[in-house]
């Protein structure tokens, strides 16, 4: 994600995750559209996560989607970076 996130000029604050979802929290110029950006991190991580434990997932997983179409984008407005920061580092799975 950080590379994706870098080649938009961007930075990757803070990555974390649980069984079923992620959390990024990023900055990226105004003119890089959302949406479009979404789409490479999860085709990109898709290829890479099918590729490496593919032997795991044909055990587990037959879907041909790894993640649903669905994303949240929410903006830092009322609260700073650190207190986002601070709440995807409490989430199940943190790793300083």
């Amino acid at each position: 994600f950080t590379n994706l996130i870098e080649g938009k000029n961007g930075t990757l604050i803070e990555f974390n995750g649980e069984a079923d979802h992620v959390h990024l929290l990023f900055e990226v110029p105004p003119q890089v559209e959302l949406a479009k950006l979404v789409n490479t991190l999860k085709t990109v991580s898709s290829r890479l996560i099918r590729k490496k434990y593919s032997d795991y997932l044909q055990k587990y997983y037959w879907n041909p989607v790894f993640w649903s179409r669905s994303y949240c984008i929410l903006t830092t407005g009322g609260a700073t970076i650190e207190m986002i920061e601070k709440y995807i580092k409490s989430q199940a799975g943190a790793k300083d």
